[in-house]
């Protein structure tokens, strides 16, 4: 994708392989995080569930805080030191797991290591966008947005490989410096977006109002992903322990299966959202979702309980595309980076919320009501994605 700049008065390409990789890097650092801080915090300090939990969702606390923020910098032309800035500070952040004294420095650490994992992403995203033509959107998200999920999904099995030979938290503080490498070799100057700055796009981000934050049009496409996270959520804080206190021998691959399900589908599935549009897609995949997890509450053998692993995977594979063109389709494309961003802080928000909701759930009721909740959750959010589709269809012009 290349444009000439008028301004520098020389071609400008988009380093996509490049930034793909980078945010691949760093989100593996924050899926390995995810496998071993808990016992980390145990062997290291002492610690038990709670202020493990507490240190795996902080995380993410940041990343929503930060999104909207980063997307509405890429927006305004200014992509490329965001970018930069996201991957030294997850560099900063995982050298600060290595080496935190004690519990606070290690929060500190997550908080800062969430809000870099958010500026990379949610910078690199709309300077990748800026150059996709309106109708390939949706594939090149989908598949740039493999970067991000990829990252978390294969995160825990880079974390259980570096395990084995006592390197786990070196693998990831190297991971985001190779991101941050990655980054520096651009010359950290991002194109303008195709057809200029156009409507909606500011060189000067301002904050009137909250809708500076969260655009017109982006809050259904975002609760929609939201509550699909609710569901990922579920499954991560819940399906190892579920597995483990029933006597399965199943607890080591459940979340690889869940993983293998969620890229098949993304890398093979995101042309569909150019073909069939984002609110369909999601229909579809949303039916997956809950069909799985209705599946684990319903059935409690090994067969059963990895199918419907499998088919929550499927259901969430396509989600964060399929919203993403809801959402570009919403607000016209106008600060699609910003739009995105907020969007994308819904899907934190939900793994936020699943969490502690699906604990309480699962300690008073038991597993598998916990994984019916989840279930009741996604098919909730696919009759909003029916509210979406009614909502666009009454508005002229789309």
């Amino acid at each position: 994708m290349t444009s000439v700049n008028a301004d520098l008065g020389q071609v400008v390409r988009t380093p996509v392989r490049r930034l793909w990789v980078a945010v691949l890097c760093g989100y593996l650092a924050l899926g390995a995080t995810l496998q071993e801080l808990p016992g980390y915090l145990v062997e290291r300090f002492g610690e038990g569930p709670a202020v493990a939990g507490l240190a795996v969702g902080i995380a993410f606390a940041a990343t929503a805080v930060v999104r909207p923020f980063a997307g509405m910098a890429g927006d305004a032309g200014r992509a490329a030191p965001m970018v930069a800035a996201g991957a030294v500070l997850t560099t900063v952040a995982a050298l600060g797991h290595l080496l935190a004294p004690n519990v606070a420095v290690l929060l500190v650490a997550r908080l800062v290591m969430g809000a870099g994992e958010a500026a990379l992403f949610s910078a690199a995203l709309p300077w990748v966008l800026g150059r996709t033509p309106a109708n390939r959107r949706g594939r090149v998200a989908g598949w740039f947005g493999l970067s991000m999920w990829g990252g978390l999904a294969l995160g825990p099995l880079v974390a259980v490989g570096a395990h084995r030979f006592g390197v786990t938290w070196w693998v990831v503080a190297a991971l985001p410096m190779v991101s941050t490498a990655l980054v520096a070799s651009t010359g950290l100057r991002s194109a303008p977006p195709r057809g200029g700055a156009g409507p909606g796009l500011r060189s000067r981000p301002r904050l009137a109002s909250w809708r500076d934050l969260v655009p017109r049009g982006a809050g259904l496409p975002g609760l929609c992903l939201g509550m699909a996270s609710y569901g990922y959520g579920t499954l991560t804080a819940l399906l190892v322990l579920y597995l483990t206190g029933k006597g399965s021998g199943a607890q080591g691959v459940a979340l690889t299966v869940f993983a293998v399900a969620f890229l098949a589908v993304r890398a093979a599935g995101s042309p569909l959202i150019d073909r069939y549009g984002g609110a369909a897609v999601a229909r579809v995949v949303l039916g997956f979702a809950a069909a799985g997890l209705a599946l684990l509450a319903a059935v409690p053998t090994d067969p059963a309980v990895l199918l419907g692993t499998a088919l929550a995977g499927v259901g969430v594979g396509l989600m964060f595309p399929a919203t993403t063109a809801m959402t570009l389709q919403r607000t016209h494309a106008r600060a699609p980076g910003l739009a995105v961003g907020a969007m994308t802080s819904l899907w934190d928000v939900g793994v936020l919320v699943a969490g502690p909701a699906g604990g309480l759930v699962a300690d008073h009721l038991g597993y598998r009501p916990a994984f019916a909740l989840a279930a009741a959750v996604a098919l909730a959010a696919l009759l909003i994605t029916v509210r979406v589709r009614a909502v666009s269809a009454a508005v002229p012009g789309r």
